[in-house]
């Protein structure tokens, strides 16, 4: 009969259990937040930025995050939004702390710009969400008739997964009339309970007796659990085993290999026979260690049967139960502590990465931040961690094990865009355990290169006549900067030529450097002239470097000699007169040429291409003097007419001819005859200008007397050259851009020819000339007989045309 003495009695009231959140701050501004297990995923844990007093925004320009030391489940996490903790997953904290009554997730927020740290607990506390049970479903005990009123026997304890109030608060019995229920209090705060008999049994009357044993926790609702209590009614054994101590403890290393004795547990019965005999079980055990150790029930070894792993559970708490075969039992209390073996390298976690990282960066600026973790400790056991030697980097230490990535030098992308950093931890372990990481890190480019030539100056040589558009040079120059600041544009420095501007004559492919003439060159305006070429790259802001290209015209064969003496045709008709005793070798004229090319295209060449007496004549092929091939004689025609040839040196060879007309004659009387030679020469003249030019050839001719009387008394024997005085050439007369040759032919400005007196003009013009060259021979000075010349110089000093035929008729020049 169940009398319900030492039950728990239990009042059940209807408790609503709300989770509540307390956020407290720390020393150094730690968060604290309280939930409750088996949350649901995306619930609100607290709002961590108004807990710090910040904003949601200042959380997400810090790029905040929540690390969780080791690799367990996040279970938390933040969203940066908003500042508010969620749950991420499930949270069960049975299966996070096991039996511990107090059970908690330890974080860290991380804040970058300035790196700054906040513990965050989150302390999750106990929901009834687990009945208690018990080991053994069917318990059996063998009572002995003898048992007196008031006999104890222990009975299993029941387990529950929760804690606190949550745990088992008490056990019942159901109503018989043999036995009652003791139930007492652990110093752990469990709860375990002692079948008593409270009226002797009777073998006889009731071999056995089934009870129903409940174990009931604190929760709301309450949840309870049941086993079945098999008494079996036998003679008396009246001695309970007994444990050589009442709590074991013992230390087990992780990794320790399966079936390694943890310890070994002793129970004595000082029955005889079957009553002393003591076998062993677990009476409470939770569910992880249940996969972790075993116990022989016949000699006690506990044993290692699953994989120990110190990261996973620091401490296991069993109890034991030694039984006889009586079912007399008793129960002691099994310790297992983990140590930590070093079986994990340290970790290492990059949070933060500035990657590419721009080459103006200074020296001592942070790239990135590195986390190294080692899950071997539960505190933050010291880990050295280094960076390679040979890159311009290195690591600082900052909080804990965080750590900065510095640039220890200038970096510069053209020598160096890429660097492979290799990240070494080492752990303090016995032996140490390293880990690597190798982070790829690129370096962003800057224009800070302008364009370099690849030549410190050019130059162009172009041919005058060129076709416009036709290429002078191209230029190059190069940029090690990348991409658009790589990237070389070309152009022309803006200037003048010969006071026209420059564009008119030169252009530049902007992407090429091609540089193209706008129009054809003329060597004759100009020789050579320089530009300056600026090379751009497109950076921001541009970078530019200049050149200067000097262009050289080269001359063509593009002007025929010019003529300057004796004039050209269609100007007035000159005559030379020859005396008749001119020796062979006597210079009787001269051709005088120029052209406007330089070099070889103005080297000139003479040449007698018609002559009325081929042999009588000669020319100097480089000199154009004209000279007596042999002596005059009386049988030479008076009248000689010479066709010059005038040829530069140019390829292809450009000419030009000239006429001289000579006369030989030593008597002026003879000049009239020469109106036929004019008139054979051009008869488009009317007879009345013959009759005009006679009167005024006449009329000049007695005054050309008197005047040469008077010089003849002033000046001796100074030489006259005879030909038309229209011919005098002054320097100033010369065409600019003349090339100054000597040898070629060509006039020099100091060589110049006077004349005094005309007798081929049709107009009979008599002039009066004097030398416009310093090195004529003075008025008081006498020109020397050449050798092998027997004439004398040309000297009028009369009318006497008889004298006259005797002297000279050319001068020869100085």
């Amino acid at each position: 009969m169940w009398t319900g003495h030492g039950c728990c009695c239990f009042s059940t009231t209807l408790i609503f259990f709300t989770w509540f959140i307390i956020c407290l701050p720390g020393s150094n501004g730690d968060l604290s937040y309280t939930i409750p297990e088996e949350m649901k995923r995306g619930a609100v844990v607290g709002n961590i930025a108004k807990d710090l007093g910040m904003d949601s925004k200042g959380l997400m320009s810090r790029h905040a995050r929540l690390d969780l030391k080791g690799t367990r489940k996040r279970f938390c996490d933040i969203n940066v939004q908003t500042g508010e903790m969620v749950v991420a997953e499930r949270i069960d904290r049975e299966e996070l702390c096991s039996s511990k009554v107090s059970c908690s997730l330890k974080y860290e927020l991380v804040l970058e710009e300035p790196l700054e740290l906040h513990q965050i607990v989150v302390q999750v506390q106990d929901v009834n969400d687990n009945s208690p049970r018990f080991s053994n479903d069917d318990i059996k005990l063998e009572i002995r008739e003898s048992a007196v009123r008031g006999a104890r026997f222990p009975l299993t304890e029941a387990h529950d997964s929760d804690v606190g109030r949550n745990g088992i608060q008490g056990y019942s019995l159901d109503k018989n009339e043999h036995f009652t229920l003791a139930v007492h209090s652990n110093s752990d705060g469990g709860k375990r309970c002692e079948l008593v008999l409270d009226k002797e049994l009777d073998r006889e009357t009731q071999q056995d007796v089934t009870l129903v044993l409940t174990a009931t926790d604190g929760g709301t609702p309450p949840k309870s659990g049941t086993a079945v209590i098999h008494v079996t009614v036998l003679d008396a054994n009246d001695n309970l085993p007994v444990f050589s101590q009442a709590v074991y403890k013992s230390s087990l290393p992780e990794n320790s290999p399966m079936d390694t004795v943890v310890m070994t547990v002793s129970a004595t019965d000082v029955d005889e026979g079957a009553n002393g005999e003591v076998s062993y079980e677990f009476s409470r055990i939770s569910d992880k260690a249940a996969k972790l150790f075993t116990i022989d029930s016949a000699s006690g070894d506990i044993k290692v049967t699953g994989p120990i792993d110190f990261e996973d559970e620091t401490e296991y708490e069993i109890r034991v139960q030694a039984s006889d075969s009586s079912g007399l039992s008793s129960n002691a209390k099994v310790f297992i502590e983990i140590t930590d073996v070093n079986d994990n390298a340290p970790v290492i976690f990059i949070k933060s990465l500035k990657n590419p990282v721009p080459e103006n960066v200074l020296p001592g600026t942070e790239i990135g931040i590195v986390n190294v973790q080692d899950e071997d400790s539960e505190g933050d056991r010291p880990v050295r961690c280094t960076i390679q030697q040979n890159t311009p980097f290195k690591l600082n230490p900052s909080i804990r094990n965080y750590f900065s990535i510095v640039t220890t030098s200038k970096l510069d992308r053209e020598e160096i865009d890429n660097y492979n950093i290799t990240i070494t931890a080492t752990d303090e372990g016995e032996p140490p355990l390293s880990s690597f990481k190798t982070i790829n890190l690129s370096v962003a480019d800057i224009n800070d290169n302008p364009p370099v030539f690849e030549e410190q100056s050019y130059s162009a040589y172009v041919s005058e006549n060129n076709k416009p558009g036709s290429s002078v040079c191209s230029v190059s120059a190069r940029d090690p900067d990348w991409r658009q600041n790589g990237t070389v544009f070309y152009s022309l420095l803006p200037s003048e030529v010969n006071g026209v501007a420059l564009s008119s004559y030169l252009s530049i492919n902007g992407d090429t450097g091609v540089i193209h003439a706008v129009r054809a060159f003329d060597y004759e305006q100009f020789r050579s002239f320089k530009v300056q070429v600026v090379a751009r790259d497109n950076g921001s802001p541009p970078l530019s470097s200049n050149v200067t290209v000097s262009v050289f015209i080269t001359d063509e064969n593009d002007n025929s000699p010019q003529i300057l003496y004796p004039t050209p045709e269609g100007n007035s008709f000159m005559t030379e007169m020859v005396p008749k005793a001119a020796l062979s070798g006597s210079l009787l004229s001269k051709v005088i040429a120029v052209d406007a090319d330089s070099g070889q295209n103005a080297w000139l060449s003479y040449q007698i291409v018609k002559s009325t007496d081929p042999g009588l004549f000669t020319i100097g092929v480089h000199s154009g003097e004209i000279r007596a091939q042999r002596d005059i004689s009386e049988s030479d025609s008076m009248k000689q007419n010479l066709v010059i040839s005038v040829k530069d040196n140019g390829q292809p060879s450009l000419s030009t001819t000239c006429a001289v007309y000579l006369v030989i004659s030593d008597n002026l009387a003879e000049v009239p005859e020469l109106k036929d030679m004019s008139y054979e020469e051009n008869n488009s003249k009317l007879t009345s200008y013959l009759i005009i030019a006679l009167v005024s050839v006449s009329t000049f001719f007695l005054t050309f007397i008197i005047l040469i009387i008077a010089v003849r008394l002033c000046h001796r024997r100074k030489p006259r050259l005879l030909f038309d005085g229209a011919v005098a050439i002054p320097s100033a007369y010369l065409p600019p851009n003349y090339a100054d040759v000597d040898g070629t032919g060509t006039l020099r400005s100091t060589y110049n020819y006077d004349a005094y007196m005309t007798t081929g003009s049709r107009t009979s013009d008599f002039k009066f000339v004097t030398s416009y060259n310093d090195n004529t021979l003075p008025s008081a000075t006498t020109l020397k007989r050449s050798p092998g010349d027997n004439s004398e110089c040309l000297n009028f000093t009369s009318l006497d045309f008889t004298d006259t035929a005797s002297k000279c008729s050319t001068l020869v020049n100085t």
